[in-house]
């Protein structure tokens, strides 16, 4: 696991950053979930949404973004009253569908963007660079 946490200032926006790969597994997708919660934690902010958000798109990274070998990456970053939530992938070419209707009621999976969907308030998806994509959320946090 490779880590990198800035903290630094800029002229009005203090700016807060934590970056670390980790294995395209399921046991990575929760130690996403896990590191997002001690890291806003030990930021001072709140992180029941974030960690929503972080768990679903940490298992699509596992689940449809997987190479094997290959690691995905986790970047939270807070700029003034918003915290990004980006998780990137190396399978650029599988993108995920940002209208997708939501699954029949008897689905046993297909919820994961809607519920990214629900709690921020933006997402989307951003391609490369090849062969790299990244899914992003926003999140604005509470004054």
């Amino acid at each position: 696991m490779n880590a990198k946490i800035t903290t630094t200032t800029e002229s009005q926006a203090p700016v807060r950053q934590f970056t670390v790969l980790l294995s395209a597994t399921r046991r990575g997708a929760r130690l996403a979930r896990l590191l997002t919660v001690a890291h806003l934690g030990s930021w001072g902010l709140p992180s029941e949404r974030a960690a929503h958000v972080v768990a679903e798109l940490a298992a699509n990274a596992v689940l449809h973004g997987r190479v094997p070998v290959r690691d995905f990456r986790l970047d939270l970053a807070v700029t003034g009253a918003t915290l990004r939530i980006e998780v990137t992938d190396t399978r650029g070419d599988r993108l995920p569908a940002t209208d997708a209707e939501p699954p029949a009621d008897v689905a046993e999976s297909g919820r994961g963007l809607l519920l990214v969907a629900a709690l921020a308030d933006r997402w989307g998806v951003r391609t490369g660079p090849v062969p790299r994509k990244t899914v992003w959320a926003n999140l604005t946090l509470p004054d």
